[in-house]
């Protein structure tokens, strides 16, 4: 880990750490000097493993479990994140996400739910949560919601979770107007399709229609997205808040006609 690099002395809290963004979003926090506190609920094995080689290549790292569809989970999470670095945090990035496919027609009250109470409501109670601990430290701090292009362009199956993804990115501009005065300040990531094992053999036609569509011909990777969650984390970026950053490789840049 690099002793002085863009993080160096911060706290960050990375949610959905057990998956392959939320693992990548902590690695590079974690490189570039971040103390990191890796959520998940159910992915333990892939959110230790993480930690494992965050510790292992000299840096900080604890993995925290939570439920966070439940609100006073959130509040515990971000207030044992604290207390397990010195009782500061200065850095969170809300991942955690579902994106269940399931057609608006037959999508039952309860289905619309699942998604909006993890991917929305979840990012509110965290952020509300931070903030407060945020504004009561010297320096105030930073949150990172990671949204979607699908929260501009829609897909089929997929009206709950670009309805949450688009809520997301206005709560992140509202949040940034109202946290602002505390020192806080908040920002959307919006990935395009970042590769997964396997996910050229589980969906290769959508695979050749993303490659074909991106401006630089691949997929994302998980360390683009950290990337960009390292730049609105440091001081690089202390001029920047209620942004949505789109990282997708230019396919959105391309004319539907």
């Amino acid at each position: 880990m690099r002793e002085r690099g863009l993080l160096h002395g911060q706290v960050a809290l990375v949610t959905g750490a057990g998956g392959g963004i939320g693992g990548g979003i902590a690695r590079r926090l974690a490189e570039e000097g971040a103390a990191v506190a890796l959520h998940c609920r159910t992915s333990v094995a892939s959110a230790q493993e993480t930690a494992a080689a965050i510790r292992d290549a000299g840096g900080r790292a604890v993995v925290l479990r939570a439920d966070l569809t439940d609100e006073d989970a959130c509040h515990r999470l971000v207030t044992e994140t604290a207390e397990r670095f010195g009782g500061r945090l200065t850095a969170l990035v809300n991942n955690a996400g579902v994106q269940p496919v399931q057609e608006l027609a037959g999508m039952t009250a309860a289905e619309w739910r699942a998604v909006v109470d993890t991917n929305l409501t979840a990012v509110f109670a965290c952020t509300q949560a931070a903030a407060r601990l945020m504004r009561d430290q010297d320096g105030g701090g930073s949150v990172t919601h990671i949204a979607s292009v699908e929260g501009r362009f829609p897909a089929p199956g997929h009206a709950h979770y670009g309805a949450s993804k688009a809520a997301v990115v206005m709560h992140a501009r509202t949040a940034a107007l109202e946290y602002g005065p505390w020192g806080v300040r908040v920002n959307t990531v919006s990935p395009g399709l970042i590769d997964r094992e396997g996910l050229a053999d589980a969906w290769p036609e959508g695979v050749r229609r993303w490659r074909e569509a991106s401006a630089v011909g691949r997929l994302g990777r998980p360390e683009d997205i950290g990337d960009a969650c390292v730049f609105l984390a440091s001081p690089l970026a202390s001029w920047v808040t209620g942004h949505d950053l789109v990282v997708d490789g230019g396919a959105t840049s391309r004319p539907t006609w």
